[in-house]
């Protein structure tokens, strides 16, 4: 999960490719927007110990675009192939609610 993030500051999108499950890889990225991440906060992980084939991780991750500051709310499917981790999917604003900090947009 923090290796993603960091391949997202840095525009990192071959990182990005390599690590999203190939039943599920977007061919854009979305990466070609100008935003400033500012922040990752890890809320929680399910499973994702040694003998896990399947894992979730929710997070929010702070950026800025347009000048303007905004949060991303995620819960994170990950699968684990070959002793690695793939990014599945994820569901936005898993608690269903406002977020915490968010600017309302």
């Amino acid at each position: 999960m923090r290796s993603r993030y960091t391949a997202y500051t840095r525009g990192d999108a071959a990182y990005l490719s390599t690590t999203w499950h190939p039943t599920t890889r977007r061919s854009d990225l979305g990466l070609d927007e100008p935003v400033k991440w500012i922040g990752l906060e890890i809320l929680r992980r399910e499973a994702g110990g040694p003998g896990d084939t399947r894992g979730k991780v929710e997070f929010v991750a702070r950026y800025k675009l347009g000048g303007r500051a905004h949060r991303l709310h995620e819960l994170s499917r990950f699968q684990r192939r070959d002793g690695r981790w793939y990014y599945l999917d994820g569901d936005l604003d898993p608690s269903g609610g406002p977020d915490p900090g968010s600017d309302g947009n």
